[in-house]
């Protein structure tokens, strides 16, 4: 139904990176999603009512309130679909997370409700009432949310949308939850203990993690997290794929919402290379990135020598010392200055956040490593950050 909707109401549907297409789909999914949480909290509250069952009725209304979250989340797609203006000239797209959080939030608060409602028939337990009807709503339900569960993921991986993976995380969970209520319905005839309103407190459980699981992924991006290390290989190819550049480093992205990244870094290139014709490259270069990868990039020249053998030889010397640190640590922005009574050998040592030694034990480490081998050698170094590494990677 989604495929089919799409082709008809979105225009150049194909084309997940637009961000046009990208509101449209959010929409279009926000008003699925109403449409058919509506019409399972219709059937499973009549079907609650008529079984006395709180852990159907409690069921309907995490439908309910997941007819409230699909609400919020078409807002917030149609709200981070935007245009950038004087007060916000980065755009709109963290509106995006902001729903996603709020939809965390109801289910949370949903939870928490159910599982006071459910605790509270624990102590007071009530007859249910088994009925066909009740099993074959719950059943449909179960179906429905699978359907839901699919698309919700698959056009969230689509467009990479973190409020349409949430909602089809809550979807998952609904899924769970709704098969233990179905469960309960069909053993509580043939049971003695209050199996009803132990279901009730289960169902809450599963929309608890879910809601916490969705504030996670929706709070991070709002912080500020590392880029996927996919897009960072991307960058260094498009990069690194001119001849002229020699290395990279202090990538920076800032993520101000799907589609709307702005990248920022160091690109060495030789020293004694023309900079006119330098600089012609790294307009080309940064053209190229805005083009292929939809974002805004700037990029910072840093001659290096290339050529000179003595240079090489004393970065080849910073370089042993600082493999000697633990870890995966790298350098950058060497250069060399000649002193009177000793040399200056001054670059940056990137380290990764979290670091078991100080910035100062650093750099007395790699300093003495260099004086053993040289010294009249004195190091210079500047403590840098990887900003766009994973915790995985580091």
């Amino acid at each position: 139904m989604i495929r089919f909707l799409a082709k008809r109401l979105i225009r150049d549907h194909k084309n997940f990176t637009s961000p046009k297409v990208r509101e449209g789909y959010g929409v279009l999914c926000g008003a699925i999603g109403i449409i058919l949480n509506l019409l399972l909290f219709l059937g499973k509250f009549v079907a609650g009512t008529v079984s006395n069952s709180i852990a159907v009725i409690s069921d309907a209304f995490n439908n309910l309130s997941d007819s409230g979250s699909s609400l919020i989340s078409m807002i917030g797609f149609k709200f981070s679909g935007k245009k950038p203006d004087p007060d916000h000239p980065f755009g709109h797209g963290r509106f995006e997370y902001i729903a996603g959080l709020i939809v965390s939030l109801l289910i949370l608060l949903m939870g928490f409700e159910l599982a006071t409602s459910s605790a509270k028939k624990l102590f007071a337990p009530q007859q249910t009432v088994f009925s066909w009807l009740t099993v074959g709503i719950l059943a449909a339900s179960i179906l429905v949310k699978l359907y839901m569960l699919v698309y919700n993921l698959s056009i969230g991986k689509k467009i990479n949308s973190a409020a349409m993976r949430s909602t089809g995380i809550d979807c998952l969970s609904d899924c769970i939850s709704t098969t233990v209520v179905l469960l309960c319905t069909l053993l509580s005839p043939i049971v003695s203990i209050p199996l009803d309103a132990w279901c009730g407190v289960g169902v809450s459980v599963f929309i608890l993690i879910a809601g916490f699981r969705a504030a996670i992924d929706t709070v991070n991006p709002l912080l500020g997290m590392p880029p996927e290390p996919e897009f960072v290989q991307q960058i260094r190819d498009i990069v690194l794929s001119h001849p002229d550049v020699v290395g990279i480093h202090d990538l920076i992205v800032h993520n101000y919402g799907p589609g709307r990244r702005i990248i920022s870094l160091h690109a060495e290139v030789p020293c004694d290379a023309n900079m006119l014709t330098i600089h012609e490259v790294i307009d080309d270069i940064e053209t190229d990135l805005s083009r292929r990868l939809n974002c805004l990039a700037t990029i910072h020249m840093d001659p290096i020598a290339t050529n000179d053998p003595k240079t090489l030889s004393y970065k080849i010397l910073a370089a042993q010392a600082v493999k000697e640190l633990e870890g995966n640590i790298s350098m950058h922005d060497f250069r060399v200055v000649h002193g009177t009574g000793h040399t200056n050998l001054i670059f940056d040592v990137v380290l990764p956040f979290g670091y078991r030694f100080s910035d100062e034990q650093v750099r007395q480490t790699v300093s003495q490593a260099v004086s053993r081998k040289d010294a009249s050698c004195r190091c210079v170094i500047n403590i840098d950050r990887d900003y766009s590494s994973s915790p995985g990677e580091r």
